[in-house]
């Protein structure tokens, strides 16, 4: 995820959580991309990925959607940019470019692009505005801008089962150490209309939550390596945090996943 860890008081994605350097961190972010990249890549080809595109890609992270679209849409350039760039350097040729950098760094301009993707990364941002604002610039004339991020749809109301009670910890737990805030993402659209954008429109992708899924097994992962993190917020117990494992584990939460809000609007 391209964001600097000193641009929240508490340190980063990436550095107080899931370093990218711990064992199976990869495999998470995969699962992840199990889960939502056949709606980012519908949203993209939307969007005019295709031959002779110029594409730029924020917070690449394991690069599955970067190298989709270098190896398969027929895109001119692909600029994958993180400021971790492990996961990608092995795929790096042809089309695909990589880049260390942090994209909320004022010098940070990669040039301008058809076509600019950031999925899961202004979440993570602070001043996720003027972030945004910055992408927008990078856009060519008619370039187009999409944008995804979480949407809690669970946890600020009843029941309180031990899956709710785990995810609402867990959002908790992502703020108060990495400066995470999905709180706003509902307003996406609004936002891209008030930047300038036009042709503005979202949607919301919800992957169901059974047994051995990629969005299951994504949750379970991302809660234990962020479990001491969840039972310091006090609002779960370790006996109901391992009974909501359980419930994922097992296909039985019968409740729904953080949804993935993808928002998009085309440069005049």
């Amino acid at each position: 995820m391209g964001v600097d860890p000193a641009s929240t008081e508490r340190g980063g994605y990436g550095e107080a959580l899931f370093e990218p350097w711990q064992p199976g961190e990869g495999g998470r972010i995969d699962l992840g991309a199990l889960a939502y990249d056949g709606t980012t890549r519908r949203r993209l080809l939307a969007a005019g990925a295709g031959p002779g595109v110029r594409c730029l890609e924020i917070g690449a992270g394991t690069g599955t959607v970067a190298r989709w679209l270098a190896e398969e849409t027929g895109a001119a350039e692909v600029l994958a940019v993180d400021r971790d760039v492990r996961f990608l350097e092995p795929h790096a040729g042809g089309a695909l470019r990589t880049l260390a950098a942090d994209v909320t760094a004022p010098d940070f301009d990669p040039g301008r692009f058809d076509l600019v993707h950031a999925r899961f990364v202004l979440m993570h941002v602070p001043d996720h505005r003027r972030l945004a604002a910055r992408l927008c610039g990078f856009l060519a004339p008619g370039g187009r801008l999409v944008l995804g991020d979480a949407v809690d749809l669970t946890s600020a109301g009843p029941p309180d089962t031990p899956y709710r009670l785990a995810m609402r910890a867990m959002w908790r737990a992502l703020r108060e150490t990495i400066g995470t805030d999905v709180t706003w993402t509902p307003q996406y659209p609004r936002l891209l209309a008030e930047l300038g954008l036009t042709d503005v429109g979202a949607e919301i992708a919800v992957p169901p939550l059974t047994r051995g899924s990629p969005i299951a097994e994504f949750w379970l992962d991302t809660w234990r390596r962020s479990r001491p993190a969840v039972l310091a917020t006090g609002l779960i117990t370790p006996d109901q945090l391992t009974r909501a494992e359980r419930a994922l584990a097992e296909g039985t939460a019968a409740d729904l996943s953080p949804g993935l809000i993808t928002a998009w609007g085309r440069r005049g």
